[in-house]
């Protein structure tokens, strides 16, 4: 009896498979290959920076407004999904604190990309910001670009994506 079970089972692993493997596939159809992710409505200005130069690259992306501290649970269901949506790299712009680039790395095995932003009560012009994003705990990596930079972090992505 177990071996007119085994081929069944095999069949069915295989079927499940495939089933997975068209799903998301399927999610993939949008084309979407970076995702922007900023904490606030008024860090869009400058992230759209980000957007703009992988625009004139021809890469596909999208861009996101959720905080970690308001929406973590946002930000932790996009960054676990990002992959399986056909994803490459993430680019999370933050200030102040900047938890944002970490709280999404924490959540993903997708390349991570760091932009500190400086706000009106910024410490030392984005200081606060630079330092949250480069010290990550070890196994939380997050590349860090400078302070106000989103255009380097998109030619990073891009060239993440070329590698």
């Amino acid at each position: 009896m177990t071996d007119e079970l085994s081929p069944i089972r095999e069949t069915e692993t295989v079927e499940t498979a495939d089933t997975v493997a068209a799903l998301e596939q399927e999610l993939k159809v949008d084309g979407i290959l970076v995702g922007i992710v900023m904490g606030s409505e008024s860090d869009l200005p400058m992230m759209e920076k980000a957007a703009a130069e992988l625009n004139r690259r021809g890469i596909p992306n999208e861009i996101q407004v959720m905080s970690a501290h308001r929406n973590p649970d946002t930000v932790a269901e996009y960054s676990k999904t990002a992959q399986s949506r056909g994803i490459k790299v993430l680019i999370a712009g933050a200030g102040l604190a900047a938890a944002l680039p970490g709280a999404v790395a924490a959540h993903t095995e997708l390349p991570v990309i760091g932009v500190p932003l400086t706000s009106k009560t910024s410490v030392g012009g984005g200081l606060d910001a630079l330092l949250a994003i480069a010290q990550m705990p070890p196994g939380v990596p997050v590349a860090c670009v400078g302070v106000d930079n989103p255009r380097n972090a998109a030619v990073l992505a891009a060239r993440i994506l070329a590698a």
